[in-house]
Formats: structure tokens, sequence, C-alpha cells
């Protein structure tokens, strides 16, 4: 089944080269909007299983709509697509829910291969974004100081929060209402960090966690 996927951008050519290139690539485009008022009425009335949104909006920002969106759509997925690497943009995104965080630099094949990962459950990161965002949660985050480099070098930002917080003893839902996913993402999450970590249960890999540590 192809995902329905609405694109949320205020320049006309952007919203429609994007919309070929999904299009071409088995994804089914519902919908354009222009700025994010529109694109929280569009979401509400068409329900798609993604959206794609710019931040950098004259109406309403990205960021603003983005939960707002949520509340529109609920099972919709978000994926920011921007030119900015700000840092306060991609915390305020990944905070607010979206799950994943693009930039329009990124080659059109691996923007495609994001979109479908995300429609799969899994989370987009650009390269470049990841690596800070990683830095930012071993800097301040959910006790990252104190995961070891050869655990936090093997995981994802978003695997590795969700190592940190089973760590804290959270269970499925609890994880998913911390960082605003799904339980069906949280667990493919942790089945993900199970094979890097090359163990098979939650138990070996926070027992993993604590033999790292020392």
């Amino acid at each position: 089944m192809k995902a329905r996927v609405l694109i949320v951008d205020d320049h006309p050519l952007t919203r429609e080269a994007l919309a070929t290139l999904l299009t071409a690539n088995d994804f089914e485009v519902v919908g354009q909007a222009s700025g994010g008022a529109e694109a929280i009425e569009l979401a509400a009335a068409l329900q798609p299983g993604l959206v794609v949104l710019d931040l950098t909006m004259p109406d309403m920002g990205g960021l603003e709509a983005l939960p707002r969106l949520r509340d529109a759509a609920p099972a919709a997925e978000i994926v920011v697509l921007t030119a900015s690497e700000d840092d306060a943009n991609l915390l305020g995104a990944i905070r607010g829910g979206a799950a994943g965080y693009l930039l329009k630099s990124e080659p059109p094949e691996r923007i495609v291969d994001f979109l479908r990962g995300v429609s799969a459950g899994d989370v987009a990161l650009s390269g470049a974004v990841a690596r800070r965002l990683l830095e930012q949660v071993r800097e301040g985050g959910h006790r990252a100081d104190a995961v070891p480099e050869s655990i936090a070098g093997v995981l994802s930002a978003r695997e590795l929060e969700v190592l940190l917080l089973l760590d804290q003893h959270l269970s499925t839902d609890e994880i998913a209402r911390r960082l605003i996913i799904s339980e069906h993402t949280v667990r493919s999450h942790v089945k993900n960090l199970l094979a890097k970590l090359g163990v098979s249960s939650r138990r070996e890999a926070l027992e993993k966690l604590g033999a790292a540590r020392g």
C-alpha cells in the first residue's frame, strides 16, 4: 500500500519537485500546502500517513505547526525537510514529535529512502544532523554522559534515547509517551538496538550497558 503524503512548503517549485519525486517512487501525494495553517486544515481533512514539513513559512513556522499537525492527524508521521542546520530547530522538531529531520541538501534518492524508512516505523536523520543530535544527547540528555563510546557509537540517536529510558526502567508505553512516538515505533527501535548490540533481550542490553560503564 502506498504511503499517503502531505507536502508543506511555501515554495511552489519545491513542492512540485518533491511531489514529482515521491510520485515516481511509489508514494501517493494526497495534498500540498503553502503554509502551516493550510497544512493543519488539509491534514485534518485528508489524514495522510506522512507529512513532509518545511520550517520557514510566512504564516506559521513548522515548529509551531508541528504539534497542531499531530493533533489534526494523529496517525501521521511528520518529517521536517529544511535547509536549516540550527541546533535549536533540530531539537525543537525532535522534542515536538517529528519522526525525522532531513536537510534539503540531501540527494533526492536519499530523501526517498529516508521517507520509506519513516513509513516503515523508522526515524530519519540526515548524517550531519544525527551526529549533532547524538552530541546533544551525550552532553545533556538522559544521563548520556554515562554511555561509553562502545555503546553510543553503534546506535542511532533515537535508539540511544530508547536504551537510556529502558535503563530508567520505563515500559514501552511510557517510552512512547516520553518520546511522543507510537509503541510500535518503540518496539522497532528496541529490536534494532538489540541487534546492533548483539543481544537478544532488553535485560541483556542493560547488562551490556552496565558492563561497558564498568
